[in-house]
Parts: structure tokens; sequence; C-alpha cells
């Protein structure tokens, strides 16, 4: 499967929501739609804190996304890089689109000086599990929230 990593463009958006969707349905949740509406302007201003990349292939269609933002944190003096959404289409699970998104994340947390990328998944997502065992360490943290 041939495909370039790239940010996203403005006519990337119906594309892109429509893997949004198929994270959200994934998880079990729902965003409302203005909420989506204006997740999707972060990811295009460049001023704003959201960043994001996608999969593409060569004419165009995109075959995954990932969402991630920079923090600075109490213990280092950089950003840590957080990773929070990844989410490719089923025909290109496996192909390693998903390893490119969190590699193209990875070299964006370079270039910013930030000492650590991390994210969540959830116990259940074992085939997720599988690419981030190869590229991340696991944490012992136990997630708490209100």
């Amino acid at each position: 499967m041939t495909f370039t990593i790239r940010p996203l463009t403005h006519a990337d958006r119906a594309e892109w929501d429509q893997l949004w969707q198929g994270y959200l349905t994934f998880y079990e949740s729902t965003v409302p739609a203005e909420v989506t509406d204006l997740t999707w302007r972060r990811i295009l201003d460049p001023e704003a804190p959201i960043h994001a990349f996608c999969a593409s292939t060569p004419d165009g269609k995109l075959l995954g996304i990932v969402h991630y933002l920079f923090h600075p944190v109490t213990w280092a003096a950089g950003p840590r890089c957080y990773l929070e959404d990844l989410f490719t289409s089923p025909d290109a699970r496996g192909k390693g689109v998903g390893r490119a998104l969190i590699e193209a994340v990875y070299a964006a947390a370079d270039q910013r000086g930030a000492d650590q990328v991390y994210w969540l998944t959830q116990e259940f997502n074992a085939t997720a599990r599988k690419l981030y065992d190869q590229v991340a360490k696991a944490t012992p943290f136990i997630k708490y929230r209100r």
C-alpha cells in the first residue's frame, strides 16, 4: 500500500469526518457536531494547540488520522506530546499506516524538543496494542478521571 503522511488540509474535511466518526464509533462515543466543527477548525489553525497528520494515498484518499498536542509539565523543561487520537480505516490496518502516523508524531515531538510522547488506549484494543508494544513502552500508570 502506497501512502504519504502529511498535514490535513481544508479539502480533507469530508474524509477526515468519516475517519473521525469511525474512531468515535469504535470507542462507542459521541461528540456533539459543534465540538467536531471546533476540533476541525483547531486542527487547521496554525495558532491552535491541536495538530494532526493524515495518511493519504497518491489519489488523495485518507487512510488514517492522528491528532496530537504539546503541553508543559513540571517534570521537564521541554513540553510533552500527547497523542490523543489515532485511527485508520479498516482496509488500511496492518499495512504500516498506524506506525507511520505515530512516527510522524515522534518526528514532530523531536522537532519541538518534547521529552516524551504518550497516549492512552483501552485494554480491549488488542489489535492496536500489538503495534503500540512495538513502538513504545507500556507504563504502570492507571488513569483516574472525574
